[in-house]
């Protein structure tokens, strides 16, 4: 038992990929426990709501393995669908319940700063041993710790959010698994009832109006604080699964999931707003300039980055504290259109 432990620590420790380490999470708790079911939950918390998506997992279907950066609409829910993960949510400690068939349901919470970011969720057997449950704890402690290294390493050290050195491998693996399903036919489906067919994901660059003022007349501890509370109103506006970047200095990135333009125009306009209203300590209000582009298959990061930058650009010279698609822009006339790559093919 110590020799496979050890074995499958070794395993864990290797990955340096959310979704490769609950492979290899889910690998060690079959092996070395040998539960009726397990689900790994990565959790998505907010003043509205707490999603809870599927992962990872075993049950009676066999072993599933998803994307754990990229959550599946149809395999996420609210947390209030299920009783018991709600429970170890308010309690944020491993909770226990005895199932009809004699076997026990135990849910252990991941924490970061006192908030859950992912919960283990097992069916053992009712004679699980003393030995084997403090064992299961340490494997659940360890995976835990290691999950907040990866963190720590992913995150931008000032604002939480992703930094800029993770957004070039989550563009590229978003890029490839659209031409994967491309070149197979296998065209995603809208996931939710106000997502239409024509649904594409977009990125969004978002810069602080006047930032330098704001250092300059505040100064930068003021300006960094600025830059926090920013990230904390970009947090609560978006949707969960909307994946956010801060790109570096007073500039944010947000990458949307699949939706028409109306839809993303009327999310970043929720967060433009938001932050508006927000009184920042010192400095009073702020505001921030977006401009946003669809995806394409043929994009690099630098191709998107470079149409959502002439949105941005051109909201400045315009009056600042707005939202501009280049789409649009190009549409209206406003823009002239960059020259588009041969075989160019639209995200979705």
């Amino acid at each position: 038992m110590m020799l496979s432990l050890i074995n499958h620590v070794l395993r864990i420790s290797a990955r340096r990929d959310r979704t490769e380490i609950n492979s290899a999470m889910v690998d060690a708790l079959k092996e070395l426990f040998s539960p009726r079911r397990l689900t790994i939950y990565r959790c998505y918390s907010s003043k509205r709501k707490t999603i809870v998506f599927a992962c990872a997992g075993y049950g009676p279907q066999g072993q599933f393995l998803r994307n754990a950066y990229l959550p599946e609409a149809r395999f996420c829910q609210p947390i209030e669908r299920d009783p018991l993960l709600r429970q170890c949510r308010r309690e944020l400690s491993a909770v226990l319940e005895p199932m009809g068939d004699g076997s026990h349901r135990v849910i252990f919470p991941i924490l970061r700063l006192d908030e859950p970011i992912y919960f283990i969720d097992l069916v053992m057997e009712e004679d699980f041993s003393a030995d084997l449950r403090v064992t299961l704890m340490g494997l659940v402690e360890y995976f835990g710790n290691h999950i907040g290294l990866l963190d720590y390493g992913e995150a931008d050290t000032l604002t939480g959010l992703a930094s800029r050195k993770t957004f070039d491998k989550h563009l590229f693996e978003l890029l490839g698994l659209a031409a994967s399903d491309h070149m197979l036919g296998n065209a995603p489906q809208p996931a939710r009832r106000n997502e239409q067919a024509d649904s594409n994901h977009w990125l969004a660059v978002c810069d602080i109006d006047h930032f330098k003022r704001v250092n300059d007349s505040y100064g930068h501890l003021i300006g960094d604080e600025v830059l926090i509370m920013v990230s904390q109103v970009m947090r609560q506006s978006f949707r969960f699964d909307d994946q956010l970047f801060r790109f570096g200095g007073e500039e944010f990135i947000a990458l949307l999931q699949p939706t028409n333009r109306q839809s993303a125009a009327a999310t970043l306009e929720r967060f433009r707003h938001d932050v508006e209203q927000t009184v920042f300590s010192r400095v009073g209000h702020v505001t921030v300039s977006i401009g946003f582009s669809r995806l394409l298959l043929s994009d690099t990061p630098s191709d998107v980055i470079e149409r959502a930058d002439e949105a941005l650009y051109y909201a400045k010279r315009n009056g600042r504290n707005q939202l501009a698609c280049y789409e649009q822009l190009i549409e209206d006339g406003r823009l002239a259109a960059r020259e588009i790559a041969k075989g160019e093919v639209e995200l979705f």
